[in-house]
Formats: structure tokens, sequence, C-alpha cells
């Protein structure tokens, strides 16, 4: 745990986080302080999450981050095995959770980036069935697949590029040559124009030649308009060809053939695809599924180790052990009793393997045809786009298919040899490197054994004792000591090189050997590098193959099963109107007259008569109301006129009763003044 938390600290002081932290900092670091800690990490690993926890939920941060997480392949420790517990320590910044997910981001951080690079583009959207049965859904979805595949298959030759080994000094060299043939190019050009203006009318010369220059691309554009509208017109007669055939087809099919044929036929195929959508395909697609679980989880599966490969096989061996002594107990319980039944189950299961093995050859066969008739279209076609429109025959054929071949093994020669040459001139290359590291340590360890002996500047010595040579007659007596001493020193150390020599002469010859061991090992990597890179080509290939047939297959259950539904109600339904049709004739038929009175017919008949009764009725009652119709308009505008006149009536003695009714009340206010 300590060694974990040594290297996160020593990460996140590194660039691009310089947090400047140390053990004691960081352990002291609260929850809040370490979420947001790995929210920057994963921010650093994808932008789109460097964000400011405060200013989000808790439940918002946990999602983000374990979406991320998700789609990193991060696996919990065998300690964190529960998803809930995970969550709610990343919820609430548990140490034990945090600390192992920072190690693992910071372990890998540039892998990380790049798998969240690719995430956001390669991370598929799954649409709901129901939706993908719209057509404008559906070919956006197409589009959406066809768009990723054609960002893998660019990702991988971007990767390709970079680790093609491309020198950015060798291309600014081409660009500068280029550059110079440009610069080369136009200075010929002006000295062309300055040539061509001492001409006589070179501006019409001029104007010629650039319409010279027009014509020409003129009617090489015709030239494949033409091209192209014989094309046109070869798919068109083809196209033609194609539709004639099967209209003749159609018609000795429909000459030749009876209606019983052609029931008997639609009820073969009606068999054929039943037994194609409620058995054949469905186990197909359940083995599909069952393939696709596993290889999935063993996608998801950790990187498994020797030792993890050979507990599985132990296991597998115990389990295949217990299958046997199963089926051997089953063997001696077996009763004779029980021989008719075996024998009907293997004559039942030899029918089904021999059904299942006839509707894969006859799948296997419509497949092919198909498969042939669309390469035979294919080639056709590609024939005829050929310049010249002639396909090489015979002989032909044969002379250019050596010639290529010939030509093959020359480039493959070819390139052994500038391969070799190329392994050479490293080799060579790195011995150079090495002979002139091992002159410098020689160097160094000569003059430390001269610094050692004090005898440092041997060389220049030397060169002294050379001068002194030529004077040493006027010095002999003097330095005749001297010289004996160095003279005895000068052996000593010709006896320590030859010694020098002699212990590092075996290790030389076992450096010669141990770098022609490492050329084989060298060897040896690049081809199991070579196989590897095929082999997991092979496996990417083939798993996108499988993919590809999954989702075939889907689709094409999926449509044979609305296929079986939609002739299933068809037949419901004509099944019901036969069985109606018969019980319809039976009671009309019968001689029961409560029977016939049933019928379907005798019912519609009484309801005409009962129709036909009602409808005379009321021609009927029409026609008395038609009659009546305008002495009865006259009598109600009569009643209209005498409730007008009614009502003014009853107006005119209401006025004549208020009328009254004022003169009495003066009449009595008059009476009462006379009184007075």
């Amino acid at each position: 745990m300590s060694d974990q938390i040594k290297f996160i600290v020593e990460k996140l002081n590194q660039e691009p986080f310089k947090k400047n932290y140390n053990l004691i900092t960081f352990d002291s670091l609260e929850s809040m302080q370490l979420l947001q800690l790995l929210s920057d990490v994963l921010g650093e690993i994808d932008p789109k999450h460097a964000v400011d926890i405060r200013e989000e939920m808790p439940e918002q941060t946990a999602k983000r981050m374990l979406s991320l997480l998700g789609i990193l392949k991060y696996k919990p420790p065998g300690s964190i095995s529960d998803l809930s517990a995970f969550r709610q320590g990343l919820v609430t910044g548990s140490k034990p959770v945090i600390h192992p997910v920072l190690h693992w981001l910071l372990q890998r951080t540039n892998e990380l980036k790049k798998r969240a690079y690719l995430a956001r583009f390669l991370v598929k959207l799954e649409v709901p069935a129901e939706f993908l049965q719209d057509d404008t859904v559906a070919e956006t979805n197409k589009q959406y697949e066809e768009l990723m595949e054609a960002f893998k298959n660019l990702h991988k030759e971007c990767e390709q590029l970079k680790t093609s080994g491309f020198s950015t000094a060798e291309i600014r060299r081409d660009i500068s040559a280029m550059e110079e043939e440009k610069d080369q190019l136009i200075k010929r050009v002006e000295r062309l124009k300055k040539r061509v203006e001492t001409v006589q009318n070179h501006q019409r010369m001029l104007e010629i030649a650039r319409q010279l220059r027009l014509e020409k691309e003129r009617e090489e554009s015709l030239a494949q308009q033409k091209q192209e509208q014989k094309n046109q017109l070869f798919h068109a007669e083809q196209r033609l060809q194609r539709v004639q055939l099967q209209l003749k087809e159609m018609h000795h099919a429909v000459v030749d053939s009876k209606p019983e044929s052609l029931m008997k036929k639609l009820e073969e195929e009606i068999k054929f695809n039943s037994y194609l959508a409620t058995e054949k395909i469905p186990r197909e697609l359940e083995s599909k599924k069952k393939s696709l679980y596993f290889l999935q989880k063993v996608v998801t599966e950790p990187a498994m180790s020797q030792s993890d490969l050979n507990v599985l096989e132990i296991k597998i061996n115990e389990v295949n052990a217990q299958i046997n002594q199963l089926i051997e107990k089953r063997m001696m319980k077996y009763e004779p009793i029980d021989s008719k039944f075996s024998m009907y189950r293997q004559q039942a299961s030899i029918i089904s393997r021999k059904k299942e093995a006839k509707a894969e050859e006859l799948q296997a066969a419509k497949e092919e045809m198909s498969n042939t008739e669309r390469q035979m279209l294919q080639k056709t076609n590609q024939a005829r786009e050929l310049e010249g429109s002639e396909v090489l025959k015979g002989d032909e054929f044969k002379h250019y298919v050596n010639k290529l071949r010939s030509k093959n093994t020359y480039y493959k020669k070819k390139r052994l040899e500038i391969a070799e040459i190329t392994a050479e001139y490293g080799i060579l290359q790195r011995t150079e490197e090495l002979l002139k590291q091992r002159h410098e340590a020689i160097q160094q360890q000569l003059q430390a054994i001269e610094d050692k002996k004090g005898i440092s500047g041997y060389s220049y010595t030397q060169e002294e004792l050379e001068r002194v040579s030529a004077v040493k007659s006027e010095m002999d007596e003097m330095k005749g000591r001297t010289l004996d001493s160095m003279s005895e020193m000068v052996k000593k150390l010709n006896t320590m090189v030859a010694d020098k020599k002699s212990s590092l002469a075996p290790v030389i010859k076992e450096l010669r050997q141990l770098r022609q061991k490492c050329q084989e090992l060298t060897q040896e990597c690049d081809e199991k590098k070579v196989q590897y890179d095929s082999c997991a080509a092979g496996l990417e290939s083939n798993r996108s193959a499988l993919e590809q047939e999954v989702k075939g297959l889907l689709e094409e259950c999926i449509q044979e099963e609305s296929n079986y539904h939609y002739i299933n109600c068809m037949k419901r339904n004509i099944e019901v109107q036969l069985q109606r049709a018969k019980e319809e004739m039976k009671t009309y038929v019968s001689s029961d007259p409560q029977e016939r009175r049933k019928a379907i017919r005798e019912q519609y008949t009484r309801m005409i008569l009962e129709q036909e009764n009602l409808g005379k009725k009321l021609r009927e009652k029409q026609k008395v109301v038609r009659e009546s119709h305008g002495p009865n308009m006259k009598q109600v505008k009569m009643w209209q006129d005498f409730e007008q006149l009614m009502e003014c009536k009853s107006e005119c003695f209401l006025k004549q009763q208020n009328q009254t009714a004022i003169g009495q009340v003066i009449q009595e206010g008059g009476k009462d003044r006379l009184v007075l």
C-alpha cells in the first residue's frame, strides 16, 4: 500500500499535475479533495471531465466517473467486488476506493487517453429494434455504422503511418527539393517567355497554343463521356437481357405449370421456410448468442497468466472425468426395456441430422448460386470498364501470369537484399559505436592506471624520451639511473598492456558470440512479432466477420419471423373463411327448415325483404307528407298570424288597464281636495 501511495505522489508531482505533495499531505487529504483530485486526473485523460465537483451533485459526479471508468474498462480490486459498495465509496470519497483508482489511472495515462479518444467515436449507440423498423432510422443507423467503420480504418492507417518510420527531416528535405525544382521551373518559364517575346506574332501563337490545349482537354473529356455512355449502354443491355430472361422463365413457368403444382411448390417452400424459422435459425441463433456471450465474457476478463490457464485446464479435466463417470453409471443402470425407445430416438436423431444437413446444403447452394451470379456480373462489369475492353485468354493469360510471377519473385528477392543490407548496416553502425566506446574506456583505464602507478602523461613522457634520446650522448652519465628506472617502468607498462590484452581476449570472443546470439534473437523476435501481428489481424477480422454474421442472422431472423406471423395470420383467416363457407353450405343444403333459416343467405334474404317493406312504408309516408305539405304550411301560417293578433290584443288590454288605474288615482286626489 505504501508503494502504491509513493507511486501516486510521484506521478502527481510531475507534469501536468504539479501538486507538490508528500506522503503526509497526500494521506491527510479529505474526501472532497480526493474526489476533486480524481476528477482532475480523469479530466487529463478526457477533457470533458475537467470540472469542479462543487458545481454538481454527488450522484452526478459518481455517475460521470463510473461511466468513464466503465469506458476505460477499470475493474475494482477483489476487496471491492460489490458494485454498490464501490459506488458508495466513490460518492463518499473513501480512500480504499480512490487510491487504487488513482494508481491504475496514473500507471497507464497515455493508453487511457487513446482509449477515451476512441470511445468518443466508437462507443455504439444501441437503437431499439422497434425503432429500426422505420426506414429513415434504419438508414441513419446504417450510415452511422459505416462512418464508424471508416473511422476505424482511418485510425489504423494513422497509427501505421506513425509507426512506419517516416522522418520529418526527410520530408523537409523533399519539400525543400520540390521548392528548388519549383524555382527552377519558374526561372525556366521566364527564360522561355523572354525568348518567345522576340518572335513575331507571339501573342497569336500563344493564343493558338492555348486553344489547342483547350481542344485537347475537351477531346479527352468527350472521350471519357463517350466511354461512360458506352458503359451505361452496356449495363442497360445487360439489365434488359436479365429482365428478358426472367420474363421468359416466368412465361415458361406459367405455361408449363398447373395450380396444383404451384400450390405444391408453395407448400414446400412454406414448409422449408417454417422449418428454418422455427427450428434451424433459432437453434443457430441460440448457439451464436452463447458463443458471443462467451467471447464477450473472455474479452471482459482480465489478462490471464500461465498459472491461471493451468488451473482452468485442471478444472476442465476434472469436469470431463465427472462426465465420464456419470455416463458409466447411466450405462450400468441401462435397462433393456428401453431398447425400443432408444432405437426410435436414434432414428429420430438421425432423421433430424439428415434434415439439418440437407437444409444447410440447400441454403449453401442458394447462397453459392447468388454469390456466383453476383461475381459474374462484377467480373463482366470490370472487364467492360477496363481500357481496351479485351480480356486475356489462353496463352496470353498464362504468359501474363508467368510475367507477374517472375516480377513478384524478383521483387521479393530485392526486398530481402534490401532488408539484409539494412540489417548489416545497423550491425556495423552498432559495432562502430561499441568500438568507439571501448576505445574511450581503454583510454580512460590506461589513464587511470598511469595515475595509479604515478606515471600520468605516459605518452608525453615518451615524446620527451625521444627528444632526450637525441641529446643522450651529452647527458648519458647524468641520466643513466633515470633512464634505467624509466625503461623498467616502460617494461612494466608493456607487460601490463599485454596482460590486459590477454585478459580481454576471451571477453571479446564471448562478446562476438553474444553479438551473434543477439542478432539471431532479434531476427527471431521480428519473426514472432510478424506472426503475432498476423494472428491478431486474423482474430480481429474473424471477430468482425462474426459480428457481421450475427447481425445479418438477427435481421434475417426478424424478417423470417414477421413473414411467418403474416403467413400464419393469413392461413388462419383463410381457414376461418373456409369453415364459415362449409357451415353455410351445410345449413343451406340441409332439409330441416329450422336449420335452413339459420343460414346466412336466408338471414340476408329476410333482412332484404324487411328493408324493402320498410322502404315501401317510408315512401308511402313520404307521399302523404308531400300531399299534405301545402295545406299544413298554410295552417302553420294562419296559426302564426293568430298568435301575433293575440299578442297585440294582450298588449292593448294591458295599456287600457294602466290608463284606467291612473284616472282613478287622479279622481280620488280631486275628491280629497274638495273635502279639505
